[in-house]
């Protein structure tokens, strides 16, 4: 019960009690007032009717006597009536029963007691006694007069009542409306929803209340921020190159492994490999400072090429080499772009050196394409190599065309044939909690398509050719239509899905999920998820979505977690339920103290905003036993298992 609920409970009790006694009081009073109206009525009535019986009562002429009685008693204000002699032997006795009004309820009868006065008058008659007279009133008149004031004051009471808690009410709303917001506070604390009031109350209690309440917000909010302040240090410190800012060394090929060998799921693209000949005579032509801007520059041309892609993969690998994965496949295009970073650096250089000597000799550029059944490893050393053959023929750019083609046509037309008939078969890989290897959080699930031979592909060998026909919405769609019909067959498992990136920029999209997800019967059984990049790309979509997902009791996670340059401060508005760690974090933590010290940060962060933290892509014992040692939630990989086909 809310305080505004008590304190009006605590009012009408107030006010049930004054009115009780009020109540009685006043019945009490008034029983005594009609006490003595009905001893003065019985003694007036006695005294008149003395007076007028006395000569008859001295010749005792009882006829006379009875009809005089009969007469005043046949006006029902009396009880009893009784004359005697001066022997005080009976001349005339008339009674009745006493008779109560039936609008007089009973039970009012019998709590409130009322017994009229018998009063007497001796009468005389020519300086004799001729005898008495015994009035006695009826009580059901007293009766009736005090029940009828007991009920309008009872009906006074509840109107005046009613008005009286409705403005009360009102006033006690507004008074303590701050405690309202200071509620409102304290629950959106608990969830990491930081809300300060802006307007202080008059009142000295309630200004201090609302006071510390603003300060402990204040405090918590920057105990968090620096927390992520702090952990966004050790992912710059582990994982960035200080000069550049992209990423380093390691973490470069850390995720081009994760997309190209284990993801599979950056589609076609080029691999650029940027490299600066002789850095180290730059360094002594330009000096530190200048050839530092000149690293810088060649950076930020290269990222701004990234910027054309979705999630690309950029990073410096050495001191004077960098790689970008893009999505860049138009052999005009990627050489146009090439030829404008190549030009721009040498433009930049001669700034720098105050001459107009040419740079081409110092940048050389080389780039090969991506397709899905080459590894990271040998990507990178095709780029390398085209880097070398330019820098061998003296050329700035070196691109290396694709005459792989044999067959791309017909399989371009299968893939698609099977993604618009629905062909996919699903996979499911479990995610297990920690605390007990032996249940399952949720089985995710991948699409999977059969070749032209009827053989299983995996995702590697046709998401790109999916990405290249715009078709991962059909293919999102379909994943979801084949889930939500398992689901309310009868399925007791939990699922986990994917959404694209192209799924969530399509206008339509979001307004037919949520209209598959009615149909389903326990929404809680479906969890979905979404890649880091797409939530930050979409942040506001994103928490109109995670909003509905919420009042639809379907949890949420965010995919990829850790990796994306623009931090985690995300989560104070999304809020997911759980996220997965990049696989590109976890492949090593076995072997990699900063890997694990970054997770770590990651996990201590996500837990004080209670978000769940689950690892991806655990194949070892060893990196189970630090995950746990970590503090981890749940792990998914091939150490539970490879995705199994859904029977």
């Amino acid at each position: 019960m809310s305080i505004v609920n008590q304190l009006m409970a605590a009012v009408l009790a107030v006010l049930i009690g004054l009115v009780s006694g009020t109540v009685y009081l006043m019945s009490d009073s008034s029983k005594a007032m009609l006490l003595n109206q009905l001893e003065s009525h019985g003694q007036d009535t006695a005294t008149h009717l003395g007076l007028y019986l006395a000569p008859f009562m001295a010749a005792q002429d009882k006829a006379a006597i009875e009809t005089t009685v009969n007469a005043i008693f046949d006006s029902g204000f009396y009880q009893q009536i009784n004359v005697v002699d001066s022997n005080d032997q009976p001349l005339f006795t008339k009674t009745t029963p006493a008779r109560i009004n039936e609008q007089v309820p009973q039970w009012f009868i019998n709590l409130v007691e009322i017994t009229p006065p018998k009063m007497n008058r001796e009468i005389t008659h020519q300086w004799q006694k001729a005898g008495s007279i015994f009035v006695q009133s009826r009580a059901g008149y007293a009766y009736e007069q005090l029940w009828r004031g007991t009920k309008q004051t009872f009906i006074w009471f509840v109107v005046l009542s009613c008005i009286s808690i409705f403005f009360i009410s009102i006033l006690m709303r507004y008074i303590l409306s701050p405690l309202r917001n200071v509620e409102e506070q304290a629950i959106a604390l608990s969830q990491q929803r930081y809300i300060e009031q802006s307007k202080i109350p008059g009142t000295r209690e309630l200004r201090k209340v609302v006071e510390a309440m603003n300060i402990m917000v204040r405090r918590v909010r920057t105990m968090f921020d620096e927390q992520a302040k702090s952990i966004e240090e050790i992912r710059r410190t582990a994982y960035r190159d200080e000069l550049t800012g992209l990423a380093n060394q390691r973490a470069t090929h850390t995720q081009l492994a994760e997309r190209l060998d284990y993801r599979q799921d950056f589609g076609p693209g080029t691999l650029i490999h940027l490299h600066i000949d002789q850095l180290q005579q730059l360094n002594s032509q330009l000096g530190m400072e200048k050839a530092n801007n000149f690293i810088r520059a060649a950076a930020e041309q290269l990222s701004q090429l990234g910027e054309q892609s979705e999630q690309p993969v950029i990073g410096r690998i050495s001191g004077s080499d960098f790689i970008l994965l893009s999505h860049i496949t138009d052999p005009d295009h990627l050489q146009r772009e090439l030829n404008k970073i190549s030009s721009s650096l040498t433009d930049f250089y001669c700034q720098l050196s105050n001459n107009n000597q040419s740079v081409n000799s110092a940048i050389y550029i080389g780039s090969c394409p991506y397709r899905e059944n080459r590894s990271a490893s040998q990507l990178t050393a095709n780029a390398r190599i085209a880097a070398e053959q330019a820098k061998q023929q003296q050329i700035s750019v070196n691109s290396v065309q694709d005459h792989d083609s044999n067959n791309q046509d017909s399989w371009h037309q299968h893939v698609a044939d099977t993604i618009n008939n629905e062909g996919i078969f699903l996979q499911s890989q479990p995610v297990r909690p920690m605390s007990d290897a032996g249940s399952v959080v949720h089985h995710e699930l991948y699409a999977r398509i059969y070749d032209q031979q009827n053989q299983p592909c995996m995702a590697g060998e046709f998401i790109s050719v999916v990405k290249q026909l715009n078709l991962m919405v059909a293919l999102d769609k379909t994943v979801i239509s084949k889930v939500i019909k398992r689901l309310n067959d009868g399925s007791n498992d939990n699922y986990c899905i994917n959404l694209s990136n192209d799924a969530l920029k399509d206008k339509g999209f979001s307004d037919w999920f949520i209209q598959q997800l009615d149909s389903l019967k326990n929404p809680e059984q479906l969890h979905v998820e979404i890649n880091e990049s797409s939530v930050l790309n979409n942040i506001e979509s994103i928490n109109a979505f995670r909003e509905q997902l919420k009042q639809m009791n379907i949890r949420f996670g965010v995919d990829n977690f850790g990796i994306h340059p623009a931090g985690f401060s995300y989560l104070y508005t999304v809020h997911p339920d759980y996220i997965k760690v990049d696989g590109s974090l976890i492949r090593e933590i076995d072997n990699s103290p900063e890997d694990r010290f970054f997770v770590r940060s990651l996990i201590t962060a996500a837990h004080s905003l209670d978000i769940h933290v689950y690892a991806e892509h655990v194949e070892r014992e060893s990196q189970l036993k630090y995950l746990q040692q970590l503090e981890i939630d749940a792990t998914q990989g091939w150490i539970h298992g490879q995705p199994k086909a859904l029977s």
